[in-house]
């Protein structure tokens, strides 16, 4: 815990679309979304896990208790393809993704989250919460597919900042099927469906089926965390629709908004395209350290501003070797009483991580330690 007068924390906050003051309670509530777990981690789930460490530290180091809740996707059209496509189990096909991607968390240093809830695991919660949007006129029913019905959120695209139309586009190309000939507006999505002959399946009132992806997340949240949380996000592919999809529902439910502040970490590029495992183009953690240093990576990760797009480049991990090594050429010299002071300021101003890493650079260059301050970025020398 750290002691004396403390500069404002200040983040981006999505949904106001500014840098703002950052004050939650002494503890500090996070719901961050995880991964669908059939492929390996790959660099853009690496680089949104990494920095939310980062910020979890930072709490910590300022005094503040913390409890992440990352979830694990675990039944949703992309993983029940997956599986249908290798010919196995999607539960078995989830199991060898999670514990790839513990591994890799691990490796990279970073704290383990204070829940990570299946899915599954929480089908009477998603059932219930589906109860309460029907009862509140905020969801129909549709030949056993159950709809929520975005009127019941009059400011729906509030997070997001996109008209109606670029909703429907963007929600066409990530699986919500705006031209659905059940759905009442363009924009209402599914909060349960029915299951396939082949896909797992649970009773409800309104037919034998399964949860929708948006509706798995707000039930997780409000069951662990309740709502509002003090800060919800994830990568930017899931502003809309996921996250604008699950904070209406939340809000419709219970009259109250799903997140005080909204963080969302950009896109990791490569061959032109945001890393994704639809498009095919990924990087993954595993193979990359085979033959690096995870802190190596780690630094890497933490050289590009969260807010900020980049794209992969082999080259990259090279120069992240460089700075490894003299950083830790150097960790055992006298450090600076001043420079986890200064580390703290830099992360304080919108988690400015590269700015950090130029700080230690110039410390180590004058011939002092940065062992203390490296760990402040979860680094260890």
């Amino acid at each position: 815990m750290m002691t004396g007068v403390l500069t404002p924390l200040r983040l981006y906050d999505t949904a106001q679309r500014k840098v703002v003051d950052f004050n939650p309670k002494p503890e500090v509530t996070f719901y961050l979304c995880g991964i669908t777990p059939y492929d390996a981690t790959h660099l853009g789930h690496a680089a949104t896990y990494v920095i939310y460490d980062v910020l979890e530290r930072r709490l910590q180091q300022r005094g503040h208790t913390t409890r992440l809740v990352r979830n694990i996707t675990d039944v949703d059209d992309d993983i029940l393809r997956a599986a249908r496509r290798r010919g196995v189990h999607h539960l078995d096909l989830a199991f060898g993704g999670v514990r790839q991607f513990d591994v890799d968390m691990e490796a990279l240093g970073n704290l383990a989250p204070w829940r990570e809830p299946r899915a599954t695991g929480a089908i009477p919660e998603i059932r219930g919460l589906i109860h309460k949007l029907l009862d509140k006129q905020a969801a129909y029913v549709v030949d056993g597919t159950v709809f929520f019905d975005v009127s019941s959120a009059p400011d729906f695209g509030k997070l997001s900042g996109l008209s109606s139309d670029a909703m429907v586009r963007i929600g066409a190309e990530r699986g919500e099927e705006p031209g659905d000939p059940r759905k009442r507006n363009p924009l209402d999505s599914v909060l349960w469906v029915p299951s396939g002959a082949d896909e797992p399946a649970w009773d409800a009132p309104w037919g034998r089926g399964r949860p929708g992806w948006h509706v798995e997340c707000s039930a997780l949240a409000l069951r662990y965390l309740g709502s509002p949380v003090d800060l919800h996000g994830g990568g930017t592919d899931l502003i809309y629709p996921h996250h604008e999809c699950s904070a209406a529902q939340v809000e419709a439910a219970t009259g109250q908004p799903l997140a005080d502040h909204w963080m969302h970490q950009a896109m990791v590029v490569h061959e032109g395209e945001k890393m994704s495992k639809s498009l095919g183009n990924l990087v993954f953690v595993a193979d990359l350290l085979r033959c690096h240093d995870p802190m190596a990576l780690r630094l890497l990760l933490l050289s590009h501003h969260y807010r900020r797009s980049w794209s992969w480049d082999p080259r990259l991990l090279t120069t992240a070797d460089d700075r490894l090594k003299r950083w830790r050429a150097a960790k055992n010299n006298t450090e600076s009483p001043t420079l986890v002071g200064q580390i703290g300021a830099l992360l304080d101003d919108d988690l400015d991580a590269p700015g950090a890493l130029a700080v230690i650079d110039q410390a180590v260059t004058q011939g002092q330690g940065a062992k203390t301050a490296a760990a402040c970025l979860g680094v260890v020398l």
